[in-house]
């Protein structure tokens, strides 16, 4: 398979809120921890990408996405911080690939690009989060992340169970 990923602009974010948000609704229906409960509410989705499209626009985040022939099947996002004492840092945020894209390396390859983009911003500190036990865990860790540490009974899923998140993070040289 070949996939593209690429940066979107917040005019091409705009445009794409209909298929984001079939990936996002992809991924809370396959159990992904991603901060919202499925079954989403009407609209919550969009609005979700309205304001990561705003994000954008003010330049403080990067959207990353993966396509093959011109379908979306996977997205992430930097964050960049933007407080004076940490203008080196910036979270991965949302990585997530669809189902039918997924075991390809895709998410490996969300993630190079995250980490180039947040070099380009001159960005040498990433953290993110996932739940504990997820197989995201190998992901991160497979791509160099450390685990800080563990909050017990951070999130609730779906079912109502709560559970630990790690925080993980990369120094990019």
């Amino acid at each position: 398979m070949s996939y593209t990923v690429r940066e979107l602009s917040a005019e091409e974010a705009r445009a794409h809120i209909p298929a984001l948000t079939a990936l996002f609704q992809d991924a809370l229906d396959s159990g992904a921890a991603l901060g919202f409960l499925a079954p989403a509410a009407p609209g919550e989705l969009e609005e979700y990408w309205q304001e990561v499209a705003q994000a954008v626009a003010q330049g403080h985040r990067v959207l990353l996405v993966a396509e093959e022939n011109g379908q979306l099947q996977g997205s992430t996002q930097l964050d960049l911080a933007t407080k004076s004492n940490g203008l080196h840092r910036a979270e991965v945020c949302k990585v997530m690939v669809h189902r039918r894209a997924r075991r390809q390396g895709l998410a490996r390859r969300l993630l190079a690009a995250a980490e180039e983009k947040a070099r380009q911003h001159q960005r040498t500190t990433l953290i993110l989060d996932t739940r504990q036990h997820d197989p995201s865990e190998q992901l991160y860790q497979g791509a160099g992340y450390t685990a800080a540490g563990t909050i017990p009974d951070f999130a609730r899923s779906s079912s109502g169970e709560l559970h630990a998140t790690v925080i993980y993070y990369k120094l990019l040289s």
